[in-house]
């Protein structure tokens, strides 16, 4: 019973380590990926700055977490397509598109959840 159990462990770490390997390629290579880490950390600095509740920083964390999971998401399904078929296909751009459409309603909601809680915070500057 002992060693089932120290294999399931060792299958959880090794599925712990996939993930943080596929993080950093992310990071590493892939631009939208980039810009929208780089965002975050804009978006935490401004919740310091402005002193954010801590109900304001769970759903700042959730949205920043759903913009990367799903960007991640739409980049896996890009390069599944593109390895599938590397060439121009309609069916193949309409499922990318989807896929991008999918990144592209997160990242408008979170400027709304963004707007919500710091234009009330920079209309108090003025």
């Amino acid at each position: 019973m002992k060693s089932k159990r120290k294999i399931y462990l060792l299958k959880r770490i090794r599925s712990i380590k996939y993930a943080f390997r596929g993080i950093w390629f992310l990071i590493k290579t892939e631009g939208s990926i980039q810009v929208q880490v780089f965002l975050a950390l804009i978006i935490t600095a401004l919740g310091f700055h402005f002193e954010i509740s801590a109900t304001e920083w769970m759903i700042q964390c959730l949205i920043i977490g759903m913009v990367l999971a799903v960007e991640a998401l739409n980049t896996g399904i890009e390069k599944l397509c593109d390895f599938v078929h590397p060439e121009h296909h309609k069916r193949i751009g309409f499922i990318k598109d989807v896929s991008a459409g999918a990144a592209g309603f997160v990242a408008v909601i979170s400027l709304i959840i963004a707007g919500i809680i710091y234009i009330p915070k920079i209309l108090l500057l003025f």
